[in-house]
């Protein structure tokens, strides 16, 4: 609604147009990034959006849906949240240097920052080291500003220069530095410590009787943390706890951390990298335990996928990284809300 008026749909001409400049910007950053992967020797690839299983992390949800075999039964097929899985198998394959712009999705998410269907871009590189994949992802947020023409990233009152030399933090610097908290000392042996960290969270965040050492974690970046990243510059956040390593490989000289990073800029998460985990059994034991936990929280489990179990075994070393690409698309673009720069809104939306 504009005061008593409805808003008129997305399709109107005068709303269309209000929404065209923005459009024209994505089209722009999309052609300058497609030069930008092709220039490298980067492969762009297409893979599946229906999948066995979604993804296995604890708070991620996806719609479901069922397809009809020729034979008339029926079998379970889950819409991704990114095409991860699909293109560590074509690293397995041989592909070497690959990208992906990922239409996926996500259920129980909407607001400025999330919609239910979105453009995930990632790429993946055999044999490079994790911090190839950082230098890359600063790259591409600096082509989209130049291919926009902006000088400056806004969000919400907070600016950061895309061509400025970004920020680096570790995980454990920025624990201490906007929390006052030792985060590494609630780490032993790859697990975290949660009667430590709740204690060491105690008076900065609301911590719950059933609160894991991973939802307090979570609690402190978010309300701690984030609101500090990307001020005036892009942050690098990396070096992340091992128990929050997901599908990354723990670094080799010191269990307590991962080779996981993420890009912000105006406190708005860009991308998350890693440098890939290629032991299938650890991923496979990650994999069982977020899979329980999402069944304690949610009354639901997603199927691991033994195919991509499989390929992790056979991949080289790699690094890869998902970026938002909606998201960079509105930043670069000077836009306040991430639906401002998507051709269509989400279905039954105005």
């Amino acid at each position: 609604m504009v005061g008593d008026k409805p808003m008129s749909p997305f399709w109107s001409p005068e709303r269309h147009l209000d929404r065209r400049p923005f459009l024209q910007a994505r089209g722009a950053i999309t052609a300058a990034l497609r030069g930008f992967f092709v220039e490298r020797g980067f492969v762009e690839v297409e893979t599946s959006i229906l999948q066995i299983s979604p993804g296995n992390e604890t708070h991620l949800h996806a719609p479901r849906t069922d397809i009809m075999r020729p034979d008339g039964s029926r079998a379970s097929r889950y819409l991704r949240t990114s095409p991860e899985f699909a293109c560590k198998k074509l690293l397995a394959a041989g592909e070497a240097r690959i990208f992906e712009f990922a239409r996926v999705f996500r259920d129980r998410e909407r607001g400025d920052l999330h919609l239910p269907e979105f453009t995930m871009l990632e790429w993946y590189r055999a044999g490079a080291p994790y911090d190839a994949i950082m230098n890359d992802t600063v790259a591409v947020i600096v082509q989209a500003a130049q291919a926009t023409g902006i000088g400056t990233f806004s969000f919400r009152g907070r600016t950061a220069d895309p061509f400025a030399e970004p920020e680096l933090v570790t995980v454990g610097g920025a624990f201490e530095r906007f929390a006052g908290i030792d985060l590494l000392s609630t780490i032993s042996g790859g697990e975290g410590n949660r009667a430590a960290l709740a204690q060491a969270a105690g008076g900065k965040v609301r911590v719950a009787e059933d609160d894991t050492w991973s939802d307090i974690f979570s609690k402190v970046l978010v309300e701690h943390v984030e609101p500090h990243l990307g001020q005036g510059r892009l942050t690098i956040l990396f070096e992340y706890p091992s128990p929050e390593a997901a599908l990354a490989r723990v670094k080799a000289d010191d269990a307590r951390v991962a080779e996981r990073f993420e890009v912000y800029a105006c406190g708005v998460e860009l991308a998350n990298g890693f440098g890939e985990l290629t032991d299938a059994e650890e991923q496979r034991k990650r994999f069982t335990e977020s899979m329980a936990e999402k069944q304690r929280r949610y009354g639901e489990a997603y199927p691991l996928d033994e195919d991509f179990l499989a390929a992790v075994a056979a991949m080289p070393e790699a690094s890869g990284v998902a970026l938002g690409f909606d998201r960079l698309v509105m930043l670069a673009s000077g836009a306040a809300r991430i639906d401002q720069v998507v051709w269509t809104p989400p279905a039954g939306e105005r």
